[in-house]
């Protein structure tokens, strides 16, 4: 193990539980507004996870009333407090870009 990989191993969290794409996840990210901070939360469907190790990201989509927000998280970062998993959906695809440009609500099924 080379010095990179040990200073990695350091910064890699293990509290974040697993999730894949299609899962519905709430993500509880820290928010600093001048000297007060606090924690709002963000929950969507997954649509993709890039990366790995200590560069590992997710994307997380929701829909605000007619107006569909995305969100790139990174997994390691200090500033998600936690990450949870709501529902467990299956997706067929590694990547679920093409619900941005559905007409209707995307609805998937769950996963044991």
């Amino acid at each position: 193990m080379n010095l990179v990989d040990k200073v990695n191993a350091k910064s890699i969290r293990t509290d974040i539980p697993e999730f894949r794409v299609g899962d519905t996840v709430r993500v509880d990210y820290k928010i600093k507004e001048g000297k007060n901070e606090r924690i709002q939360a963000f929950e969507g469907i997954v649509t993709a996870i890039k990366g790995g190790a200590i560069s590992r990201t997710f994307t997380v989509r929701k829909k605000s009333g007619s107006v569909a927000v995305k969100r790139v998280f990174k997994v390691n970062s200090p500033l998600v407090d936690k990450v949870i998993v709501v529902r467990k959906g299956v997706a067929r695809r590694a990547k679920l870009n093409f619900i941005d440009d559905m007409s209707k609500e995307y609805r998937n099924k769950e996963r044991n």
